[in-house]
């Protein structure tokens, strides 16, 4: 493992702060932080805060307000967002990079996958302690090794640790949509995958619900003077999925259907809420498309008509040269660590959508190995800590030191 002499002390440092890093994780996972649990959240921007003041940032709590309503959040709700963490060092530096990583997971208090358990001496199970809890210490070690460095001072850096990545950031995003303005490079610390690869193109991500009216009538004695709104969304869901079947690039996934009630009387409600991925800003504008044609296929049947609410949260992410420098460079640090990185395609989205679709270069994954995510099996490799914080603190140092440039185009 050559680790680039000169960055040795700094990276060596890291390795030392394997157990702390382990407890870290172990400590925040056992906090429960559900997106619209505010009062878990409030204790883990505490916990977080903490930790944060050895950087010597400048530290502000941000109440969040709904700028975009995704269908996955009931409005009741909304208000119900926690605070974003910011910290702030070097504003005015050459370079600056943005660093974030969300703190909410997607566990409510009363899920039964509460506990954090050794289940041997590199394998810790728990809610959040890859996606992203694990991301957000391997995030504070890797800033920590670059403040002891001497090159420190080269580059600013703007920490977010956000409460609501998991229903879209429906408040954070126009924090994202600000700081990548401000900034030259984004890192995000996302679990990578569970091999090490980090992701490079991510497919953008739309949550919609498309309602249907119909007409009441006895099922029996009348039925011909009803329209059946429950057949009207079914008809929707077969054409919706046929032809995001014959689309390379588009998936769809109908996680509810309601509506009717007594089976003799001609439903006149139904809905269906679904999510639908692409892989391209072509591929978004067509099943745009596609949503008003068949609407108004289904609603051509006398007394049916549908109505379809929601938007795409996440742009798509494709690989292009604005930001594959920023990759390759990830990956050429990763050599240096003596990992061989390799980069695939994920179909899951995250904050490095938003700040991507803004033009800021980012890379993404930066987080821990792990898997299970989203499941009551969800894990973390522990020796992933400290190898990801190595990983971004190396970057971060030949950034500073002048040995990672970044192109012409983002300097200005």
């Amino acid at each position: 493992m050559e680790q680039s002499g000169q960055y040795r002390p700094y990276l060596s440092w890291i390795e030392s702060q394997q157990n702390a890093m382990r407890d870290m994780v172990h400590a925040w996972a056992e906090i429960n932080s559900w997106s619209r649990n505010p009062d878990g959240l409030a204790r883990m921007v505490d916990a977080v805060e903490t930790e944060f003041t050895a950087l010597r940032g400048t530290s502000e709590r941000l109440n969040l307000l709904v700028h975009s309503l995704p269908e996955t959040l009931e409005i009741e709700d909304a208000p119900r967002l926690g605070d974003a963490l910011r910290i702030r060092k070097r504003p005015g530096a050459p370079v600056r990079v943005f660093l974030c990583c969300h703190m909410d997971t997607v566990y409510p208090p009363d899920h039964p996958f509460q506990g954090v358990s050794l289940i041997d001496g590199n394998t810790l199970r728990g809610p959040g302690v890859a996606d992203a809890k694990g991301g957000i210490v391997v995030m504070l070690k890797a800033l920590e090794a670059l403040e002891l460095s001497p090159w420190a001072e080269n580059v600013g850096w703007e920490v977010l640790v956000n409460p609501d990545e998991e229903i879209g950031s429906p408040g954070s995003g126009m924090l994202l949509k600000e700081a990548a303005t401000r900034h030259h490079v984004g890192l995000v610390f996302e679990p990578c995958f569970p091999d090490g690869s980090i992701v490079g193109p991510r497919k953008g991500s739309g949550n919609f619900t498309v309602m249907a009216r119909g007409r009441a009538a006895h099922a029996g004695r009348e039925p011909h003077l009803g329209r059946n709104a429950v057949s009207g969304v079914a008809w929707f869901v077969v054409l919706l999925n046929a032809f995001a079947a014959s689309q390379k690039g588009i998936t769809v996934n109908v996680g509810y259907i309601e509506g009717g009630g007594p089976v003799n009387v001609v439903p006149d409600k139904a809905e269906c809420r679904f999510n639908v991925r692409v892989n391209s800003r072509e591929n978004l504008l067509l099943i745009e498309d596609y949503f008003t044609r068949v609407i108004a296929t289904v609603s051509l049947v006398e007394g049916i008509s549908l109505e379809k609410h929601g938007f795409f949260q996440r742009q798509p992410k494709p690989l292009d040269s604005s930001w594959q420098w920023l990759l390759e460079a990830v990956v050429e640090c990763g050599s240096a660590l003596g990992l061989d990185l390799q980069w695939r395609e994920s179909g899951g989205a995250c904050d490095g959508n938003n700040l991507n679709a803004e033009g800021l270069p980012t890379v993404d994954s930066l987080g821990v190995r792990g898997g299970d995510l989203h499941s009551p099996s969800e894990y973390v490799l522990l020796h992933s800590l400290a190898e990801r914080a190595k990983l971004a603190a190396l970057f971060l140092m030949k950034l500073a030191s002048g040995e990672i440039v970044v192109p012409p185009a983002r300097t200005s």
